[in-house]
């Protein structure tokens, strides 16, 4: 009988709640007014970085994610846009941060997070990696926390597959040597987040930002809002 001593975490909309529409929005807006300067128009752009994103999404492990999205980003707004990569990442550094509006400070995120680390959790950021790493620090930092603060943060540049895949996870799991009963998945969404019951990884789903697309059953899951779960993370036993 295995013990729970890995908790994987979700960021958007977990330890970072936000208005997930709002946030694509003035994420989209922000990219497109980065890039109109160059000539680029923005609804091409915009529908180009979607295209990449599916194609992430579908990813099958033969390279990385990083790769796959440019690939098709740039089959689609011109091969010339790989020069544009540079320019990507500054965007993250600087014009990115107007979606941080769509965002919400939840000072009980870092609190938590800590708490399992000091229990001595192995504690994994499992966020679905369709960003580059420059923008998971970003997203990260508005949350109150930093890669320090986890074993594992996982980014487009290093995965292979994506969210709800369950092959994700198990690369994760792979990476560290884990059987799924030592694992505890926590995120706010039923798809991609909770679809790991059926590898056998217990479920604990966040309901402040809650998103169940397909108006599926909720029975079966561990779930509260954050202070709930804080409640629920200090009742969780030592391991160190």
């Amino acid at each position: 009988m295995h013990r729970i001593d890995t908790i994987l975490f979700d960021l958007d909309g977990s330890l970072l709640p936000m208005d997930q529409d709002e946030f694509i929005k003035r994420y989209m807006g922000a990219l497109g007014r980065t890039f109109a300067p160059s000539g680029y128009d923005p609804k091409q752009l915009t529908s180009s970085v979607w295209k990449g994103t599916e194609a992430m999404v579908r990813n099958d492990g033969t390279m990385s994610n990083r790769e796959r999205f440019w690939n098709v980003f740039s089959q689609v707004m011109g091969r010339e846009m790989l020069s544009e990569e540079p320019v990507f990442e500054q965007f993250y550094r600087e014009q990115f941060g107007e979606a941080k509006a769509a965002t919400v400070f939840q000072p009980l995120a870092g609190e938590t997070v800590r708490i399992f680390r000091e229990k001595g959790y192995t504690v994994i950021l499992a966020t679905n990696p369709l960003f580059p790493s420059v923008a998971t620090r970003r997203r990260m930092e508005w949350a109150g926390l930093s890669p320090e603060d986890f074993d594992l943060v996982t980014t487009y540049e290093e995965e292979t597959f994506c969210k709800p895949n369950l092959k994700y996870y198990i690369s994760i799991l792979e990476r560290f040597g884990k059987m799924p009963e030592q694992c505890m998945m926590v995120g706010n969404d039923v798809d991609e987040d909770m679809c790991v019951t059926s590898l056998g990884i217990k479920g604990y789903l966040l309901t402040d930002c809650l998103l169940n697309r397909h108006g599926r059953p909720l029975e079966g899951y561990l779930s509260g809002s954050f202070e709930e779960f804080r409640r629920f993370a200090e009742k969780m036993p030592s391991l160190s």
